[in-house]
């Protein structure tokens, strides 16, 4: 028997996909509704076993963030593909220019065959099957490799997988760095990699070397602008709320925030009153979710004490009912008298903790995001329109969410993807189903056609026909 994590297990497991995908290359809509039932009963099955097994590699994780953001999205997202699957499928009647009329265009979507989804241990069950419900949508067979921060998980997926499906349907495979690097170096149709910008710049490597076309969802320093026209007791909730959620570990989560000049300190009290709302006692709140492990706690910690070495003001928004009992938790902190050069503003925070620095105009805000890589999402808060747009304009971001964070991730309607260092790529929807299509243009010739007036022998025939076509383009 072959060992489960070696690279000869996965080269074997990718080549039965892929002759189950040479048997059946263009699966019905029978089969894709089939295989997104079954999806969608395991999530429902075991909808506690998940909860429970991701809390179990967090230490301790927030029972409703799990059913909030891994199950209810999850399932949303198979609802709607079930729901839209069959019209997504039809081949689509394209516009023939008169030149080439009776004759016709079609496009055609068809399934790429392999898709291979690497997931992240932030969000460990959506971010494994989010990808694979518009692979199975598209007519796709998938292999699924999650993070080894969270093997608890990834050995519940791995028994809940082959319980619902065979191994040349959906299959996933488990195990360290090594495996992940064996995995990314695999000749799949398409590959599927959520994590950090310096991971996927590995991975999108690796897949280059196949020429295997990539989806990258990446991270970055996603910036929330609070306008002078925001109402402030309105938004405040809703920003704590995005940051907090998973005590900040959420590649969208809003990653410093810019408010007017002489605003901050009024700001940080009013997260601070929001945040006591939501978690009070958050060292002991069953709410509020811990950071994943101790390697990424001391990361976290030496972005405060970087910042407070350089001067910032480091302000817990709810105090720690008992400091000296460390329990994985790092408190909802914002920090204010931030400068460029310090490592909380260049790395991504990926934690419970807020930057705070002021703008004078905004002008001067576009300009600082501008001169830096392009973020996953950006959020503004205000009430001005010509403001508003301004930013929509003049920014680069993956996407937008105005007057609250996160919940453009939701939208199945609409496209989720990064630009630039925050990713390439987007999925969702039916703009999943068409990134993990080939979509096959098609030109179908009618009996009547003229072409033929354009054959050699060239002549004064050739030449009219040129300046017809130039005059019916």
């Amino acid at each position: 028997m072959m060992d489960e994590h070696s690279l000869t297990y996965m080269q074997d497991l990718l080549a039965r996909q892929q002759a189950a995908h040479l048997k059946d290359p263009m699966p019905s809509r029978a089969t894709r509704l089939d295989r997104l039932d079954r999806l969608l009963k395991m999530s429902e099955q075991a909808s506690d076993s998940i909860v429970d097994a991701i809390a179990a590699d967090f230490g301790h994780r927030s029972r409703h963030e799990t059913l909030l953001a891994e199950l209810s999205m999850t399932q949303a997202a198979i609802i709607n593909a079930k729901r839209h699957v069959g019209k997504w499928m039809k081949a689509k009647r394209i516009n023939t220019p008169l030149a080439y009329q009776p004759s016709r265009n079609l496009l055609i979507s068809q399934p790429l065959g392999v898709v291979g989804v690497i997931a992240p241990w932030n969000y460990p069950y959506q971010l494994s099957i989010g990808p694979a419900i518009c692979a199975i949508a598209a007519g796709n067979r998938v292999i699924i490799k999650p993070s080894e921060l969270t093997p608890t998980f990834s050995v519940l997926l791995f028994n809940l997988i082959n319980q619902h499906f065979s191994s040349d349907e959906i299959a996933v495979v488990t195990g360290g760095v090594q495996v992940a690097e064996d995995f990314s170096s695999l000749p799949f149709d398409h590959l599927v990699f959520t994590g950090s910008t310096a991971v996927g710049r590995k991975v999108a490597e690796a897949a280059a070397r196949n020429l295997t076309p990539v989806t990258l969802e990446l991270g970055g320093k996603s910036p929330a602008i609070i306008d002078k026209s925001a109402d402030l007791h309105t938004i405040i909730p809703r920003l704590a709320f995005a940051k907090l959620i998973n005590a900040g570990q959420t590649c969208i989560a809003p990653d410093y925030l810019m408010v007017p000049t002489g605003q901050a300190q009024h700001v940080a009290d009013q997260l601070r009153k929001a945040s006591q709302t939501l978690y009070p006692d958050a060292q002991n709140n069953p709410d509020y979710t811990n950071i994943i492990n101790a390697r990424h706690y001391q990361r976290l910690q030496g972005l405060l004490d970087d910042a407070q070495q350089q001067g910032a003001s480091i302000q817990a928004l709810v105090e720690a009912s008992n400091p000296s009992a460390p329990n994985g938790k790092i408190m909802p902190t914002v920090v204010l008298g931030v400068r460029p050069d310090m490592r909380i503003m260049q790395d991504e925070i990926f934690g419970p903790i807020l930057p705070i620095m002021e703008y004078e105009s905004l002008d001067q805000a576009i300009a600082y995001i501008n001169a830096r890589e392009r973020p996953l999402a950006l959020y503004w808060f205000g009430e001005d329109k010509t403001q508003q747009q301004r930013v929509l304009s003049e920014t680069i971001s993956g996407g937008v969410t105005i007057n609250d964070c996160i919940w453009h991730f939701g939208q199945e309607n609409q496209p989720f993807g990064g630009v630039g260092a925050s990713g390439q790529g987007a999925y969702h929807g039916e703009w999943g189903f068409r990134a993990f299509s080939k979509q096959k243009p098609v030109f179908i010739q009618s009996r009547l056609s003229g072409i033929r007036l354009l054959y050699p022998p060239y002549g004064k025939m050739f030449a009219r026909m040129l300046v017809l076509l130039k005059m019916i383009a």
